[in-house]
């Protein structure tokens, strides 16, 4: 089988936001914000929602509760060789879990409350 695509001439940006479906979103954002240093961009229902979503740079995430999704996600976001320095700063200053993961190269892997997986490559 042959890969093909669509010739290379970008007339549209393609933008994506990932869900994350969580038990809690009210944990979630405690994660997100306190921890990762993410903002929260909205939250419907005047903040009272079940859904919201939370941005650091670039990287946007909508948080979703669901009691009935159980799906979980693994993002892989990349840094900067700056921001990854912050990144390992702030793991250590806020106690953020995480681990040295391998995924097609090193990675760190944090893992929010509702198992979702972030993998930020250590190789910039």
């Amino acid at each position: 089988m042959t890969a093909k695509g669509v010739p290379n001439t970008t007339r549209h940006r393609w933008y994506t936001r990932p869900v994350l479906f969580v038990d809690d979103v009210s944990r979630s954002l405690d994660f997100y914000i306190n921890l990762l240093g993410f903002e929260k961009q909205w939250h419907e229902a005047d903040g009272t929602g079940t859904v919201c979503q939370v941005h650091r740079g670039e990287c946007e995430l909508i948080l979703c509760q669901d009691a009935v999704r159980r799906d979980r996600a693994r993002l892989f976001i990349e840094l900067t060789h700056d921001g990854l320095d912050e990144l390992r700063r702030e793991i250590v200053e806020r106690t953020v879990p995480n681990k040295a993961a391998w995924w097609g190269y090193d990675v760190i892997q944090v893992a929010d409350p509702d198992g979702n997986e972030l993998l930020f490559p250590t190789a910039v």
